[in-house]
C-alpha cells in the first residue's frame, strides 16, 4: 500500500481510513520490534517536532519526545508559560510561525477548536495530542496493544465503561473504521456526543462494526474481549469531581465486572488512574491488565504515525 499519510494532519480518528489505521499500527509494531535497526536508520533525522501544551502531561510529552530522539529527530516542548496560546499570541500567528521552524506540530489543548485552527493555518502537519473532544494518539496506542494481545481488531467486542468523553469519541470512530464492535457503558447524562455516535454507527455499517451506548455496565461487559475505562472527572472538570463520584458508582472496572467478560479479556486504562474510583487496583494488576503495555505503546504507535507523515 502506498503511503497516503505523508504531510497529513491527524485531528480525529475519523480522519483515518481503516487501512491507514492498520498501516500506522504496522509501522509502529515494526519500529518496536526492530528498535536497534530503527535507531540506526534514523528515519526522522533532521526533523523537529514542536509540542504545544496547555495541559500538563507525563505520557504525551515523554512518548513524543523520546520517540523523536529514538528515531533521530528532535522535539521542542512549549509549556503553557512559554506563551499563552490565543491570548498573548493568536493561534493563527503561532501556527504560521511554528511552521517556519518545525516539521510537525503536536498540540495537547483544552478546546478542539484550537487544534482545528492550528491545522487551518499551519503549513506543516498538525497532530491532536489531546483535545476536549478527541484523543486519537491514545487510541492508536490502544489498538496496537489490543492487537498484540488478540492478534486482530476486526470482530472483537470492546467495552468502554465510564464518561462518554474524548477517549470514548475516538474509540467509537476508530472501532468503526477497523470493524471492531464498541459499546460505551456510561451513566445516564454522560453519554458520548450524539453526532459522534451517529457518525460512528454509519462508519460501522460499512465495516460490520456495531457501535452502541448502554447504561448497564454488566450487560455491556457480557462476552467482552476488551474492557476499558478512564477517569470519571477529566482535567478541567475538578469542580465536578465530587458530584461525578456519586453518579458514576457502579461504573467501575473491577474483578466483578471482569466476571461477565471472556476469561482472556484485556483490561485497558489510558492513565493516570484513580484506584478505587474508575478502576479497582486488584483488577489493574491481574494478568489480563495491559495498562502499562498500553502506556509504552503510546511511543511506538506515535512513532509509526510520525514516520508515515514526516519521515523520509
Amino acid at each position: 500500500m502506498s503511503n497516503t499519510l505523508r504531510g497529513r494532519n491527524l485531528l480525529s480518528m475519523s480522519d483515518l481510513t481503516g487501512a491507514e489505521i492498520l498501516a500506522i499500527l504496522d509501522q509502529g509494531a515494526e519500529l518496536k520490534a526492530n528498535r536497534a535497526k530503527a535507531q540506526a536508520a534514523a528515519p526522522l533525522a533532521g526533523k523537529t517536532l514542536g509540542m504545544i501544551f496547555q495541559k500538563p502531561s507525563l505520557r504525551t510529552r515523554v512518548s513524543f519526545e523520546a520517540g523523536m530522539t529514538r528515531l533521530g529527530g528532535h522535539a521542542i516542548y512549549l509549556s503553557p508559560v512559554d506563551f499563552q496560546l490565543g491570548k498573548r499570541e493568536s493561534v493563527e500567528d503561532v501556527a504560521i510561525v511554528l511552521s517556519r521552524y518545525v516539521d510537525v506540530i503536536m498540540a495537547r489543548v483544552f478546546g478542539h477548536d484550537i487544534v482545528a485552527d492550528l491545522a487551518k493555518y499551519a503549513t506543516c502537519p498538525v497532530i491532536n495530542g489531546l483535545s476536549d473532544f478527541e484523543h486519537p494518539c491514545q487510541i492508536l496506542a490502544d489498538f496496537l496493544t489490543i492487537r498484540e494481545r488478540k492478534g486482530t481488531l476486526k470482530g472483537l467486542n470492546a467495552v468502554y465503561v465510564g464518561d462518554g468523553n474524548n477517549v470514548a469519541h475516538s474509540l467509537m470512530y476508530g472501532a468503526a473504521r477497523v470493524g471492531m464492535h464498541m459499546t460505551i457503558a456510561a451513566p445516564a447524562g454522560f453519554d458520548p456526543h450524539a453526532k459522534v455516535l451517529s457518525e460512528a454507527q454509519q462508519m460501522g455499517r460499512e465495516t460490520g462494526a456495531t457501535i452502541r451506548v448502554s447504561h448497564d455496565p454488566a450487560e455491556a461487559a457480557k462476552n467482552a474481549d476488551v474492557l476499558y475505562t478512564d477517569v470519571w472527572a477529566s482535567m478541567g472538570q475538578e469542580a465536578e469531581a465530587e458530584a461525578r463520584r456519586a453518579k458514576f458508582q457502579g461504573f467501575q472496572l473491577n474483578t466483578k465486572l471482569m466476571g461477565y467478560a471472556k476469561q482472556d479479556v484485556v483490561l485497558l486504562h489510558c492513565l493516570p488512574a484513580h484506584y478505587g474510583e474508575e478502576i479497582e487496583y486488584t483488577a489493574s494488576r491481574t494478568p489480563n491488565s495491559a495498562i502499562f503495555d498500553q502506556a509504552e505503546n503510546r511511543m511506538h504507535a506515535q512513532n509509526g504515525l510520525l514516520v508515515l507523515i514526516a519521515g523520509e
